[in-house]
């Protein structure tokens, strides 16, 4: 039986998760106490249907009944059950906005203003992430993409690096992405706005991408930016961080930083890390 713990940020994405283990055929609970988890594990097991693969969410909606968490991940561990922990993150804005958008208190402290009490919960999860088995952070993921990323985890069994490479294209016009981590200007490269042909196009197209890449400048610049991120990354996974968002922009953010950014995020995904690409102005 496999066994897993859902756990996470509150607006980060559970309900999300939990469909999705439904779809590939788990039994799965919401909400379940954690001084439960051993005996409901055992439940399954001894019941006369076939459990073969359980999902379970536990979280700070719980109240104190939390804290008995690693108490009983102890005792299912000396159950002989095997389980893994996912853990659903997503930075203080989106947090912030989702929970705007839906006009939910926040269960950390309803009474609190939703930032301070993203920052209660934070504190109070801590020590599970560094336990969880999988992170995955949803800042920049639609419950497609999510739902995928654990098709990919828990049905093909392709267990990515824990953190997530977000590449965005923009043009400096409409300003940079706030939640940048890295910024690269491609402005100096050959601009195809100025080729008619080219000027209706964007950077998905081949012509263009034929165009910005023919050049020695583009191809130079590609390969050290390339060279240089294979160098960072390791480092950023070490601290912790589980999400890196980096900007590639030129100055309408539909022809050269469209080009850049997909050509980089085949080469990051290469490299065996979630990447996830957004082109944010190609419609301008």
């Amino acid at each position: 039986m496999r066994f897993v713990v859902i756990t996470g940020m509150s607006g980060a994405g559970k309900s999300v998760a939990v469909k999705a283990f439904e779809d590939l055929n788990y039994y799965c609970m919401d909400n379940l106490p954690p001084s439960l988890l051993s005996e409901f594990a055992k439940l399954c097991r001894e019941s006369t249907k076939t459990f073969t693969d359980v999902a379970i969410v536990v979280d700070i909606r719980g109240g104190v009944f939390f804290n008995d968490l690693f108490k009983s991940l102890y005792v299912l561990e000396n159950e002989g059950f095997d389980y893994d922990i996912l853990f659903l993150d997503a930075t203080d804005e989106v947090l912030v906005k989702r929970f705007k958008e839906h006009r939910r208190p926040h269960p950390a402290d309803p009474s609190a203003r939703i930032i301070d009490a993203i920052d209660i919960e934070r504190k109070m999860l801590s020590e599970v992430k560094k336990k969880s088995n999988y992170i995955i952070d949803t800042s920049n993921l639609t419950n497609a993409m999510l739902k995928e990323e654990i098709n990919e985890i828990f049905l093909r069994g392709h267990s990515q690096k824990n953190i997530t490479i977000s590449i965005v294209s923009f043009g400096f016009k409409a300003g940079v992405p706030m939640d940048c981590d890295l910024v690269f200007d491609v402005r100096f490269l050959p601009n195809p706005h100025y080729i008619d042909d080219m000027r209706d196009l964007n950077g998905n197209d081949k012509a263009v991408q034929e165009y910005v890449m023919k050049h020695e400048q583009s191809q130079v610049f590609l390969a050290k930016l390339e060279d240089m991120l294979k160098f960072l990354m390791p480092y950023y996974q070490k601290e912790g961080k589980t999400q890196l968002v980096i900007g590639i922009g030129c100055t309408g953010g539909k022809h050269r930083s469209v080009t850049i950014a997909n050509l980089l995020a085949d080469i990051i995904d290469k490299e065996d890390y979630r990447t996830i690409v957004t082109h944010r102005d190609i419609l301008r």
